[in-house]
């Protein structure tokens, strides 16, 4: 995925790629997964964690590359990092 490599590439902390299972957008046309069918169009959930100003310095690549959808910023409290280390 384009942004997951971004992300790594200009050394942001942390990206996960959440696939949804149903959701609706702007024109309100519900999206699901289907045994029948692999839709393409079912939401996807791009989260970053990072300080803002390394989000930020990020954000014009990311407005190119997002074609549709929703771009936010929100503040993030961290209460707990584990990395898998012994300690």
């Amino acid at each position: 995925m384009y942004l997951l490599e971004l992300f790594r590439q200009r050394g942001i902390k942390g990206a996960t790629v959440i696939r949804g299972i149903a959701g609706y957008g702007s024109h309100s046309m519900i999206h699901t997964a289907s045994v029948l069918r692999l839709s393409e169009d079912l939401p996807i959930v791009v989260e970053v964690v990072d300080e803002e100003d390394a989000i930020k310095s990020i954000l014009d690549e990311v407005r190119k590359a997002v074609k549709e959808g929703l771009i936010t910023l929100e503040p993030v409290t961290v209460l707990y990092y584990g990395n898998g280390g012994s300690g």
